[in-house]
């Protein structure tokens, strides 16, 4: 039996994960959203809101989060931390991400997943777990430590294994200078994403993986190899194929010109995916301590010792509305990039579409693209 909504939501438009569509309403029953339909019925209870409804943001690459990083504590409370740091700007489910450390503190992040995804009431804002590294290229290593950089292993292997045992989401980022093509087959063959990134490859190596089952690629532009006339490298090789693809859009890490050359570049639509590359400041202070270093937050960079970009300090909210508003991306392909894109990697529909969900994933955003609430706080209010 299909229950009844309390009353339907009428907001300017709704993404509903394809497309915005004017004048549909959302049926909203004991705190959370029932079916999407193009008019309410005539009668039917009606709340108007101003404003673009649309499902919450996925961000599929978080490092940390209201002074939580996951590389300095492996805990399920810092994986909770980072993720309420986050949902405070729109983002409804994080995949937090280790990079490139000493073994132990491979292990005890995936115990610490594990741990968190076995409480009584998981949290749903945890996604699942990306290990960055350590099998990337040192000449593309950005931030990472060169002395834990090492080629993949029976150890990392176990610790995938482990993971997706007990179904949980993961997406690991490889360099062709460190892994195999066989190695990426029993990855893939495990249900992993693998993903190539930090990596001085040529194009035909990074394609190598591709055709072993690599799927995707890490923060397009960054750590890779560059795309030129004669040598498209990693770049082109990403550009080129039908894989998905993480980007940052922060006006720092790449520049606007590029993300949107990018976008109209890839052969297939609906591959590119925002991504934050979130340090724990975002949320929290000005400052991190990471390998024993410090970086700091100076004009809105996070920069180590060496002068080298250490992750980014920037809001998936803060991408979409620079997507739409400087790179001239279209408001459904900006939307589709923080949202249906990455639940279609995820392989989680139910987290690219506004039906059926907690009020409090729904967010409401204004006519510049900023969020203005979500829709659960909308309810709340009187009236």
């Amino acid at each position: 039996m299909t229950a009844t909504p309390d009353f339907w939501l009428l907001p300017d438009a709704i993404f509903d994960g394809t497309r915005l569509r004017p004048g549909a309403a959302l049926g909203i029953a004991t705190g959370g959203s029932l079916a999407l339909i193009d008019t309410p019925p005539p009668g039917a209870p009606i709340r108007r809101v101003t404003g673009t409804l649309a499902p919450g943001f996925l961000d599929l690459q978080v490092n940390g989060g209201g002074d939580a990083l996951l590389n300095n504590d492996q805990s399920p409370q810092a994986l909770h931390r980072m993720a309420a740091a986050h949902r405070r700007f729109g983002t409804v489910g994080i995949l937090p991400t280790v990079i490139t450390d000493a073994p132990e503190v491979l292990a005890r992040a995936v115990d610490a997943t594990l741990a968190a995804f076995a409480e009584p009431q998981p949290d749903r804002s945890l996604l699942g777990l990306h290990i960055e590294g350590p099998h990337l290229s040192i000449p593309r290593r950005g931030t990472h430590a060169a002395e834990y950089i090492r080629p993949f292993d029976t150890t990392t292997l176990g610790h995938v294994q482990r993971l997706r045992a007990a179904g949980i989401f993961v997406k690991i980022t490889l360099a062709p200078e460190s892994a195999t093509p066989q190695d990426v087959a029993r990855l893939a063959g495990l249900g992993a994403v693998v993903s190539i990134g930090h990596s001085d490859a040529t194009a035909d190596e990074a394609r190598t993986l591709l055709d072993a089952g690599a799927t995707c690629f890490t923060h397009l532009f960054n750590a890779m190899s560059p795309m030129l006339s004669r040598a498209p490298g990693v770049t082109g090789a990403c550009i080129n194929s039908t894989a998905y693809a993480g980007i940052i859009c922060d006006g720092i890490h790449v520049a606007d010109e590029m993300v949107g050359l990018a976008i109209r570049a890839r052969p297939v639509p609906g591959r590119m995916f925002l991504v934050s590359d979130a340090m724990c400041t975002v949320g929290g202070s000005d400052h991190l301590r990471l390998y024993g270093k410090d970086i700091w937050l100076k004009d809105g960079r996070l920069v180590n010792a060496e002068g080298s970009l250490a992750g980014a300090h920037v809001t998936m909210a803060e991408g979409l509305r620079r997507l739409i508003t400087l790179v001239g991306t279209s408001p459904e392909t900006a939307l589709d990039m923080a949202t249906a894109a990455p639940a279609r990697l995820l392989n989680r529909p139910d987290l690219a579409t506004p039906e059926h969900r907690d009020a409090a994933d729904l967010l409401l955003l204004d006519a510049d693209w900023r969020v203005i609430a979500t829709v659960a706080e909308i309810l709340a209010q009187p009236g």
